[in-house]
């Protein structure tokens, strides 16, 4: 009797011969698009944010001081990963994730010095923090599907500065092309939950980033939504509940990692 041979499902095909694949392909094409999209500049007015009130003698104060929970997250996420420095759960990914949590805390300041006078100058210690996490983000995911390397950490967070500078010496140009930017925060977006299909991770840690990226891409429209937002709700703009939101993806992320723990007790 003859039997019909079973077929491979995608992912059979594409992991473990070929993992590379689907990741490095979806870079060269957001590459290239970008390549061929030209400049992209920031938006007019970027700086004209809704809400201006001051309190305690804070400028933008809710601006500023909703910053303070990236700081809270960031100091958790560092404190949990050295003290289970030497767990397995967080071997593979531990640099990454420690860029990752050291960036989250540091853009508490960032953000903060930039909110209490909003300029080009000071958006850099704005934006640098961020471009570090996304980086962090996926060096960690990337050690971790597929495989330890000890360039990946270091080359992306290099290329996290360079994205930064690059947008503030085309500024200074009259350009301000914010291209190698936007492309460093959409590909973690892209990529992990794309190697952690291919990869078959846990559904709890997929999970967890699919909560994170959720959040983080509702905080990116409350954020174009900033001064209609505060038109509505009176108390909170667009770019506070931004801020917000954004601190609690980075919990996400936190919280996927310790539930890591209390599934190899």
């Amino acid at each position: 009797m003859h039997t019909k041979p079973v077929s491979n499902p995608p992912c059979a095909l594409l992991y473990p011969r070929h993992p590379y694949l689907l990741p490095v392909l979806f870079i060269a094409i957001a590459i290239v698009a970008m390549l061929l999209h030209g400049p992209i500049a920031q938006l007019n007015g970027y700086h004209d944010f809704a809400d201006q009130r001051q309190w305690l003698g804070i400028s933008n104060a809710a601006d500023v001081l909703s910053n303070l929970g990236f700081a809270l997250v960031g100091l958790f996420g560092m404190r949990m990963l050295w003290l289970q420095r030497d767990h397995p759960a967080f071997k593979a990914g531990q640099s990454g994730y420690g860029l990752f949590f050291a960036a989250i805390f540091l853009t508490a300041f960032g953000s903060g010095w930039y909110h209490l006078n909003p300029d080009n100058a000071r958006l850099v210690w704005d934006r640098l923090p961020i471009a570090l996490g996304c980086a962090g983000l996926l060096a960690a995911v990337w050690h971790e599907t597929l495989g330890r390397s000890r360039w990946i950490s270091p080359v992306l967070a290099i290329l996290a500065v360079i994205s930064v500078m690059w947008w503030r010496y085309t500024d200074l140009l009259g350009i301000g092309d914010l291209r190698p930017y936007l492309l460093l925060q959409l590909l973690p977006l892209a990529i992990v939950p794309l190697l952690q299909w291919q990869h078959r991770r846990p559904r709890v840690e997929r999970l967890a980033f699919t909560v994170a990226i959720g959040l983080y891409a509702v905080a990116k429209i409350f954020e174009l939504a900033d001064h209609a937002t505060l038109g509505i709700l009176l108390i909170l703009s667009g770019h506070t509940i931004k801020h917000l939101l954004a601190t609690l993806a980075a919990a996400a992320v936190a919280w996927g990692l310790s539930r890591r723990l209390e599934a190899q007790c």
